[in-house]
């Protein structure tokens, strides 16, 4: 049995990758290379990809509270693992574009340190609402726990 994701681990992870992506990042500008850019298109895209989950791990939920019986069970089992994909990559592009977006903070005297400032913080957003949406859907998929089997025996009759 797979355990449930933990908050306080996709934290770690996404301060670290942050922590990694800032000094790599910091250390590529000081030797003069040009820092990649990120898209505006990033975030928009990464909430779609929250809200397909997000879908899933509802159709899940239903599935288990006796209201759609026609879901297929390997279905919901494949979107469990598909949500707790979706919360680890979340976290790691929150620390991703969140370093990015601390060494464009940095440099905000530049003048196109702004508007990719503005792209890299979408796109952190995006991503965060991927690890929140990956926790839910997953505790959507959460199937509970069995009842006791209850033996009548000779002696209970």
């Amino acid at each position: 049995m797979i355990s449930r994701t933990r908050w306080t681990t996709l934290v770690a992870v996404a301060l670290g990758v942050g922590a990694v992506t800032w000094w790599l990042l910091e250390s590529l500008r000081d030797r003069g290379t040009t820092i990649p850019e990120v898209s505006w298109l990033v975030g928009p895209v990464e909430l779609l990809i929250a809200g397909v989950v997000l879908s899933m791990g509802w159709a899940v939920r239903q599935f288990l509270r006796g209201k759609r019986p026609t879901l297929n069970p390997i279905r919901a089992a494949r979107t469990a693992v598909l949500a707790k994909a979706c919360a680890y990559t979340g976290a790691m592009l929150v620390g991703w574009y969140g370093g990015q977006l601390a060494v464009r903070l940095g440099a905000l005297d530049m003048p196109a340190s702004a508007p990719r400032a503005w792209a890299a913080g979408l796109a952190t957003a995006g991503a965060l609402a991927m690890a929140v949406v990956g926790l839910v859907a997953e505790g959507f998929c959460r199937v509970p726990p069995a009842e006791p089997h209850v033996e009548v025996g000779p002696a209970a009759r």
